[in-house]
């Protein structure tokens, strides 16, 4: 994992399929050991201890504000953390770098993939940070990094991928993994579900979700998973929900919405990006089930909430919704929720 090492990692072309799946086997073998001279390290643990509490808050901005210009800040860190590495460090100290290696790649990714570049977040990080916790022994860390890297294909219609990234997943950290880490793991596996339109699948998989979250603990679990709650339960559900109410509207869109408006009653705008991605859901939903005017009341209320992060995946949703609002014409409402989408995108 030296330099060499990370310019080949960040170098390798997008890829999907066999070619995806395959390059990633090695994550369910012991990694090697690192040979060769290199400069005696002289980070402590203390320093190391810093370098995670920063890891830890460029996470949290990720989930309130998205991504955007803090990804530079991230990077820096992840270049400084890599030029650390090139020394040979104490072998408590390098675990816990490869460990905030992994950490930062993954922040990275996710702010890469908010912002709309896709193939970046692939290429530069998730595979980085996989190697990254990999390298540092940190198998429930690296289970992480596959599900981010499922999502990223479920939202590139790639379904089953996704599914084949989940089952690696679950399949290398069986034997560590604690039940909010296996819940959360079970709703990307519904998700997958219901993309390829397997609907009693997406309810196996929730209701293993359910019953997991329900079996975990405060304390017991890494800090980067304690989001993972009965809200972030209902909103993913709901969503998955609303994907399957698209094509089946009777069927899904009241049970959709139910869900999210659990979602948004146990967290608020301080959510940031997930709770405007609620909201949009929720204004969806009710277009889904042609309820004309909460859909322009939940349009407006959905616009506010987008106006209050940075994230580019919010814009992308709420770009989704605008196609409901066009030929509602003679309804007020429903054109001001048109108007201050369309400036809301504009600016």
């Amino acid at each position: 994992m030296d330099r060499r090492a990370l310019t080949r990692a960040l170098a390798g072309a997008a890829v999907t399929g066999a070619a995806l799946l395959d390059s990633l086997e090695g994550w369910l073998v012991p990694a090697a050991t690192v040979t060769g001279r290199r400069r005696p390290g002289r980070l402590g643990i203390r320093e190391v201890e810093e370098l995670e509490a920063t890891a830890r808050a460029f996470r949290q901005w990720d989930h309130q504000y998205g991504g955007g210009l803090r990804r530079k800040a991230v990077l820096g860190q992840l270049a400084e953390v890599s030029g650390a590495l090139d020394d040979h460090q104490a072998s408590a100290v390098a675990d816990r770098l490869y460990r905030v290696m992994a950490q930062l790649a993954g922040t990275a990714a996710t702010m890469a993939w908010d912002s709309g570049l896709h193939r970046r977040a692939q290429d530069y990080y998730y595979r980085l940070a996989l190697r990254a916790a990999h390298a540092g022994g940190d198998v429930v860390l690296g289970a992480n990094v596959l599900a981010g890297m499922a999502r990223q294909m479920l939202y590139r219609n790639r379904a089953d991928d996704a599914l084949q990234l989940i089952h690696l997943a679950q399949e290398g950290a069986r034997d560590v993994i604690g039940p909010r880490v296996r819940a959360m793991l079970h709703t990307r596996e519904a998700w997958a579900y219901a993309a390829q339109g397997r609907t009693a699948g997406f309810q196996r998989a929730t209701a293993k979700a359910a019953e997991d979250l329900a079996a975990a603990g405060a304390d017991d679990e890494p800090y980067w998973i304690a989001y993972f709650d009965e809200a972030e339960l209902a909103g993913v559900t709901g969503g998955r929900l609303l994907d399957l109410a698209r094509t089946d509207p009777r069927r899904h869109a009241v049970e959709a919405a139910d869900r999210i408006r659990t979602a948004l009653a146990t967290r608020g705008p301080e959510a940031g990006r997930s709770h405007a991605l609620d909201r949009i859901g929720l204004a969806e939903c009710a277009f889904l089930a042609e309820d004309i005017q909460v859909a322009a009341a939940e349009t407006a209320l959905a616009v506010q909430a987008a106006r209050g992060t940075q994230s580019g995946r919010v814009r992308t949703q709420l770009g989704q919704l605008y196609p409901y609002t066009v030929g509602h014409s003679a309804s007020r409402p429903v054109r001001e929720a048109r108007d201050s989408i369309c400036d809301l995108l504009s600016s």
